[in-house]
């Protein structure tokens, strides 16, 4: 598609500023979260959106499905969906014949609208999907369509009528992005542009082609060893009551990251590298991407509850070091 890798990484800084472009003729602010999500895309991971209702989650996801030119899928969770709601189900044909009807999850984009809205079992069926990019039905494996992502949005779990995701499937997402408050002039500046009759249309301007020239792309970004070396040890120090833990690891955490996180933030660092308009990650990169991929990883103990330390002050002590 571009003659060299440097072509290749000066194109995708061109498409991000004109993905980021499209995406702010709706959204207002959240510049960290569109950041992310656009990094997701490219990283091929998946992301989490938590936020209270009214923030424009649904709203971003949608945009950058529109955005990005691939098929879209919204499913909105409740408590009374199943999992054949969201993979498919076999019905039987004319020709006595079982017949396998594809469901929501046979798209590019999915956004799972308030997934902790519904039971665990429901939850569960997005698992296969989202770490093999395919499913499973009576025995039978049906691949999905590349690219492939969910964007979930979730409710604070403190709210009535929530169930708490599984750890196997949090672990799934790459990035928890937590949605605040706009500013003051952010928040007029949503107020005009929803109650008038203007229409912002958002153009398509990627492919999907691109989009996994661009993934394999960033696989190709060399990294430094003493990135890795950093990316690991930072992984390792949540990590409470092992040989590298840090002494708030100790203190404050009752379960540290697994290898995929450090997997996610050497992956996370080549992308963020290439938006940033650079060929390799340094140190800055992990520690830019690592609260949203760290963050739903770490369980705090009731010292930290009590002590009122959040997860983000633990992570921003420990990439400290």
């Amino acid at each position: 598609m571009y003659q060299s890798d440097v072509e290749g990484a000066k194109a995708l800084v061109q498409r991000y500023d004109m993905l980021k472009k499209e995406i702010s003729k709706v959204i207002v602010g959240q510049e960290d979260v569109i950041h992310n999500t656009i990094l997701s895309v490219f990283c091929r991971g998946h992301v989490l959106l938590v936020g209270v209702p009214g923030l424009a989650k649904t709203l971003l996801v949608s945009t950058i499905g529109r955005a990005l030119g691939l098929s879209f899928s919204r499913v909105q969770f409740t408590p009374d969906l199943m999992p054949s709601d969201i993979i498919g189900t076999e019905i039987l044909d004319d020709m006595r014949q079982f017949k396998f009807v594809k469901g929501p999850i046979f798209s590019n984009v999915i956004l799972a609208d308030e997934i902790n809205r519904t039971p665990p079992k429901t939850q569960a069926a997005l698992l296969e999907a989202m770490q093999e990019r395919h499913v499973t039905v009576s025995g039978k494996t049906y691949k999905l369509e590349e690219p492939f992502f969910v964007l979930a949005t979730q409710n604070p779990i403190e709210q009535e009528g929530t169930y708490p995701l599984p750890e196997a499937q949090l672990d799934r997402f790459m990035f928890n992005l937590m949605l605040d408050y706009p500013s003051y002039e952010e928040e007029i500046m949503v107020v005009k542009n929803t109650t008038s009759d203007k229409i912002n249309d958002v153009n398509n301007v990627m492919t999907a082609e691109e989009i996994m020239y661009f993934q394999n792309l960033v696989r190709r970004v060399p990294v430094p060893d003493n990135v890795y070396e950093y990316a690991v040890s930072l992984v390792s120090s949540t990590r409470p009551n092992t040989e590298r833990a840090h002494e708030w690891s100790n203190r404050y955490l009752s379960w540290g990251a697994g290898p995929r996180a450090s997997q996610y933030l050497i992956i996370g660092a080549k992308g963020n590298a290439l938006l940033r308009g650079k060929f390799s990650p340094d140190i800055e990169d992990v520690q830019e991407v690592a609260l949203p991929i760290l963050r739903h990883r770490l369980v705090r103990n009731y010292t930290a509850e009590a002590e009122g330390i959040s997860i983000e002050k633990i992570i921003k002590e420990l990439s400290s070091k």
